[in-house]
């Protein structure tokens, strides 16, 4: 989508990006859809569902063949899950932070070694990946971390927490960064690969959330617990750099994930519209509920042609930070508003867990705060536009 020259723009889908669309789709209508309630309440991690993800390839979407992945484009990845938050947004967030975080880490700064020993499988789902920048008191000031790691020999020493990790306990592998410098400085940090089972790796309890609940939440504790230097990736102190490059890339799956909240949201609000009767007509004959409408259509639209422009930029690997920033925080804010509003036609009804608008605005809010909030987005914009 959006390719070629300015003065010759392609605006539709490749056949590569609607056969993934359509296996995504199936995939999510198949496997997800009737388990979407059920997960939600009870706050289910479904493991074996991002096992069969791996098998249609959704679990190593941008990685290469040659280890395993399905070799994708951003194009694809924003199809893949759109797709799959229209039906559940936890689910869309699962496979979107293992992709884009865990998996991507070791894929674009692990050494050779690194990548032919665990993208395999992550990208297969044989593994699913965990990511650990967030502490309990340095949420956007990740610089400010207290989460140590001590050269002793050939292995390092950590101590400390992360907190709002996603697959926290269900993951068989996290990419840590931790301090290995002077608290605040952006080259005193360093990333690190720890495998689950390592002694003193442990995780706390899980968060209990208001959404997104079948994406699992919860601490990665950490008590003297020793990795081998092979466990290191890239050089020591480049962990706060490579992390701001990873959520470049991670914030288009925010915006995808915040895309497939407000399609869902809004094609469930425009069927009932069509569907609920009051006053003798259908109410998205009524100007206050056709208006709704129109705003949510073309804020969706701009959405996503601001995202595929942002993916553009990455696949040809080109400066996209300020596009980043700018389609993950426009993304989510449309879609919190969406989801209002999705519930806001469905009137009292929209209040109630028998229809999906209820689950999309519980689960919309997230996509403000998650991989940067709204705020730190602007920041990142402003710098960018103010240089």
């Amino acid at each position: 989508m959006i390719t070629g020259t300015m003065s010759s723009l392609v605006f539709d889908y490749s056949e590569t990006q609607r056969m993934v669309a359509a296996s995504a789709r199936d995939f999510a209508t198949q496997f997800i859809q009737p388990h979407v309630m059920e997960w939600d309440e009870a706050q289910t991690f479904p493991v074996e569902l991002f096992k069969r993800a791996g098998k249609m390839g959704f679990m190593g979407i941008l990685v290469p063949e040659s280890l395993g992945g399905s070799g994708l484009s951003y194009h694809e990845y924003i199809a893949i899950i759109e797709e799959i938050s229209k039906v559940d947004p936890a689910i869309g967030l699962s496979i979107a932070a293992h992709n884009s975080l865990c998996t991507n880490h070791i894929l674009l700064f692990g050494n050779v070694e690194q990548k032919e020993k665990w993208i395999p499988k992550l990208a297969t789902g044989e593994w699913i990946g965990a990511w650990g920048l967030t502490e309990h008191n340095t949420g956007s000031d990740a610089g400010g971390m207290s989460t140590t790691a001590v050269r002793e020999g050939d292995e390092w020493v950590l101590n400390g927490a992360k907190n709002f990790i996603t697959h926290a306990i269900s993951g068989d592998i996290a990419v840590v960064i931790a301090r290995t410098g002077a608290k605040g400085d952006s080259h005193g940090m360093t990333a690190f690969a720890i495998e689950k089972g390592t002694p003193g790796f442990t995780s706390g309890k899980k968060e209990d959330k208001l959404g997104m609940r079948a994406s699992e939440t919860a601490e990665l504790i950490f008590n003297n617990c020793r990795i081998p230097d092979a466990n290191r990736i890239g050089e020591v102190g480049d962990g706060f750099i490579q992390s701001m490059k990873i959520l470049d890339g991670g914030r288009i799956s925010i915006a995808a994930l915040s895309l497939g909240v407000a399609k869902g949201a809004y094609e469930a609000a425009l069927k009932y519209s069509k569907e609920r009767v009051q006053f003798g007509k259908p109410i998205s004959q009524f100007q206050g509920i056709s208006f709704k409408l129109a705003e949510m259509a073309t804020e969706i639209e701009a959405s996503e042609l601001l995202m595929h422009k942002a993916a553009y930029l990455k696949n040809e690997d080109r400066p996209m930070s300020k596009f980043s920033a700018m389609c993950k925080m426009y993304a989510s804010e449309v879609c919190v508003k969406v989801a209002n509003e999705a519930v806001q036609i469905h009137g009292g009804y929209g209040y109630t867990k028998d229809f999906p608008v209820e689950k999309f605005y519980r689960d919309a809010k997230l996509c403000t705060i998650g991989e940067g909030t709204t705020e730190i987005q602007k920041v990142v914009i402003a710098k960018n536009i103010l240089k």
